[in-house]
């Protein structure tokens, strides 16, 4: 089966489509969660070991460290940090494995925003 199709036709439908606008799709990006890095007291885990790591780890100033190391003592629990899931994850593991490594059993946990 064949087609007989007038040139001017043809030259006028690809004209057509070259020239008509696409439709634009449009994504919302959203930003990714967040996670806060808690520390939580304990008895055991000295004040100054809670504010080296602050600094080490989360490279908190002396005053920043102290204040967040007080505020888990007094509060039983303080965020030191908000963070996307990935770093906050990393950041808790070091933390934890530097407490694990001094013989300290400093809880650290990440929660959703």
């Amino acid at each position: 089966m064949y087609y007989i199709c007038n040139y001017n036709e043809v030259n006028h439908l690809m004209e057509k489509l070259q020239t008509s606008p696409k439709a634009k799709t449009h994504r919302e990006l959203k930003l990714p969660r967040r996670f806060h890095v808690v520390f939580h007291n304990d008895d055991t885990t000295t004040m100054d070991f809670v504010v080296m790591v602050l600094q080490v780890v989360f490279f908190k100033k002396e005053s920043e460290a102290q204040a967040l190391m007080m505020a888990v003592h007094l509060q039983g629990r303080a965020s030191v940090g908000i963070y996307p899931r990935d770093i906050a994850m990393s950041k808790q593991e070091k933390a934890t494995k530097m407490a694990t490594k001094a013989g300290y059993p400093l809880k650290i946990t990440c929660e959703a925003e």
